[in-house]
């Protein structure tokens, strides 16, 4: 085809040239789109996901075709750095950008049925943006692009009042932790928009945003006042709501009735703080109470079950310790294993009493440490929450996080090296400590576990940890 276009275009006007030459091009592609094997498909939408959780980026050959030998690379704005590569039966890791490194994970188990998702754990807001799913085959490669928006819902709004502005009252609202930057609304008691004074937004360096949005009350206004705070990207909002304010604490021309307002303001804060005071009060009540409850229990000796541990989870010859393998094992099937998350379960089970047991954690990028029922799942995707049947604390990146749902963020002055996993389990109390400092990381709302044997678990995900049953 070439040398008859070359030819040709020799024997005729230069004239000719161009037009026969943009008919080869054409004729070229179009003889590509028809021999393409295989086609790659996204979702049509975007897909959202939620700071310091995990997302799955949906990819997939079309017809149903194994990828098994076939190049996947998943990537930004270009091939190379990329943010994660599947070529030669096995994931490759020298170009790929620093900031996903550790965080990524292809599906293995999908690529036979043409399953190319990718998912990414402990999302950050610099996530967010366009992602192309890339496969190639030989000569044939397709690929799809798709978009992933980053949410963060922060705190619930907090309303004070702040000073006297323009014949009025300032009232503020302010929220943390938010991605992206949300909106803010003021709203009177019948649901009507108010216009607000001004708005001051900082970005924190966990690139969260922190918003503070001011109202000027007057005294003719002065009933219930809401400020909404809502996400951009899920219409998520959380709300607060100012109650009646009296009108003795609008500014007037009488010294008297300013007096009396400040007099009733110092008042209220007063009871403010003495209810605050109670709330403190009970919480280190409630917390000493539990103490003096975990300190009876038996201290138990607890071995790993080789029948329950993940292919890719190499177990000590003690069976005391866990590390997680770049390759897997060939394990024997069993119907107690686990198959798709990287956990094992511990010999012993309790349907009684109140036990407790140490783990050495390390400094690992990726673990967790509790408990799970017995009858927890042990086939395919696993869900880390009680709803589940797992009761846990761990590491996940950069920071330390409760399984509850959502998770929770754990404020740790000190990083723990050994952590006391107790169990209680006729009062459902399952709490995490310190075991060096003796300090409580974390409780469990109470539960119930309806007899249901009760075992340690154990979670790693990276080459880096290592955990060990204390003896």
């Amino acid at each position: 085809m070439r040398m008859q276009v070359l030819s040709f275009c020799h024997s005729t006007t230069a004239r000719c040239f161009l037009p026969d030459l943009i008919i080869f091009f054409i004729t070229c592609s179009l003889h590509r789109l028809e021999s393409a094997r295989f086609k790659v498909v996204g979702p049509d939408q975007p897909v959202i996901a939620t700071v310091g959780e995990e997302i799955v980026l949906p990819c997939h050959l079309s017809p149903k075709m194994s990828a098994e030998n076939m190049e996947v690379t998943w990537f930004r704005s270009q091939l190379s750095p990329f943010v994660h590569r599947y070529s030669d039966g096995k994931d490759q890791y020298g170009q790929q950008m620093s900031e996903y490194q550790r965080r990524t994970e292809l599906f293995k188990d999908g690529l036979t049925d043409g399953n190319v998702a990718l998912r990414i754990f402990n999302i950050r807001p610099s996530d967010e943006g366009q992602y192309s799913c890339f496969v190639q085959e030989g000569m044939d490669y397709e690929e799809a692009q798709l978009e992933l928006k980053v949410s963060a819902s922060g705190t619930a709004p907090h309303i004070s009042v702040e000073d006297y502005q323009d014949g009025g009252i300032r009232v503020v609202c302010r929220s943390v932790g938010w991605y992206p930057q949300p909106e803010v609304l003021w709203r009177d008691a019948s649901g009507q928009h108010l216009p607000s004074l001004s708005e001051t937004n900082s970005k924190e360096a966990n690139e969260l945003f922190d918003i503070e949005n001011s109202i000027v009350i007057t005294e003719n206004s002065h009933q219930n006042l809401s400020c909404v705070v809502k996400s951009t990207h899920t219409n998520r909002k959380k709300e607060s709501t100012l109650f009646y304010i009296s009108a003795a604490f609008f500014p007037k021309a009488n010294p008297w009735m300013v007096a009396l307002s400040v007099i009733l303001m110092i008042f209220a804060c007063f009871i403010g703080i003495t209810i605050y005071l109670f709330k403190i009060k009970g919480k280190l009540t409630a917390e000493l109470g539990w103490r003096k409850l975990a300190a009876p229990l038996e201290k138990v000796e607890c071995d790993l079950n080789p029948d329950t541990v993940h292919p890719h989870l190499l177990l000590s010859v003690d069976c005391k310790s866990v590390k997680w393998l770049f390759t897997r094992l060939d394990c024997l099937d069993n119907p107690k294993r686990f198959e798709y998350e990287r956990c094992v379960l511990g010999y012993e089970g309790f349907n009684s009493g109140r036990h407790y047991w140490e783990v050495e954690v390390g400094h690992g990028g990726y673990w967790a440490v509790g408990i799970a029922r017995e009858s927890v799942r042990r086939k395919g995707e696993i869900i880390f929450s009680t709803e589940e049947g797992i009761w846990a604390v761990g590491h996940w990146g950069n920071q330390y996080l409760a399984v509850t749902s959502p998770r929770s963020p754990l404020a740790l002055k000190q990083v723990p090296k050994r952590i006391r996993v107790s169990l209680d389990y006729e009062v459902g109390k399952v709490a995490f400590f310190d075991a060096d400092k003796g300090v409580l990381i974390f409780t469990f709302p109470p539960a119930s576990f309806a007899g249901e044997k009760i075992h340690p678990w154990l979670w790693v995900w990276d080459l880096q940890s290592q955990l060990r049953l204390c003896p």
